[in-house]
């Protein structure tokens, strides 16, 4: 079976799913996307994984696995999303050492947070493409007003790709960059995350 590299498009909350988020893979020359519900746990540490500018004042978990890796020459060369059960999809870490491959059975939400941290390239089959995959259709309008990103799913999985933020929190609005980077300072040291993408966010439009 052929196999399809996927790209991360990003990450939206579940609107089906309480507490839920879905991940959105994108096929490499493609229309299709994959959408994946994720725990915020996982969430989270794919999307520090995204967000280069954000540095965790202690390693987190994924973090841990790359150090621990990296000490010990483990390469993760590649992740292939290879089964699908039930809504349930089964990836697999391709790892080398000493030009020995090994194969791992791992989360796909774990394989991808870790596939960031390698730089390696996601694969799924096929099939599984077929079986799973939507075309995100763009949504021109809302409320009477065009928006710069829409996206509505096909399926049930998710009701809709979180939109671009219009504005960010009027607090940050009226703040200088001065206070800015101190706040965005503290929120990683409290590992509060979601609220230092928001003032990265803030800080950038300046």
């Amino acid at each position: 079976m052929s196999l399809i590299r996927l790209n991360i498009k990003g990450i939206s909350y579940s609107q089906t799913q309480s507490g839920a988020y879905a991940l959105i893979l994108s096929e490499e020359n493609g229309e299709r996307k994959l959408p994946i519900v994720i725990g915020a746990f996982e969430a989270q540490s794919i999307a520090i994984a995204l967000e280069k500018d954000i540095r965790p004042p202690r390693p987190l978990t994924h973090d841990l696995f790359k150090n621990f890796s990296d000490r010990y020459d483990i390469t993760v060369k590649q992740v292939i999303i290879h089964k699908l059960v039930d809504g349930v999809f089964y990836a697999s870490l391709i790892c080398e050492r000493d030009a020995t491959e090994e194969i791992i059975d791992a989360r796909t939400s774990d394989a991808i947070a870790l596939a960031l941290r390698f730089s390696a390239p996601i694969f799924t089959y096929k099939n599984i493409l077929e079986k799973a995959g939507v075309i995100l259709k763009i949504n021109p309008e809302k409320d009477g007003k065009k928006t710069e990103e829409s996206f509505i799913f096909d399926n049930e999985i998710v009701e809709k790709q979180n939109e671009m933020e219009a504005a960010s929190d009027e607090t940050f609005k009226n703040l200088s960059l001065s206070d800015l980077r101190d706040l965005l300072k503290k929120a990683v040291q409290d590992e509060d995350y979601e609220v230092a993408a928001k003032i990265r966010d803030e800080i950038s439009k300046r």
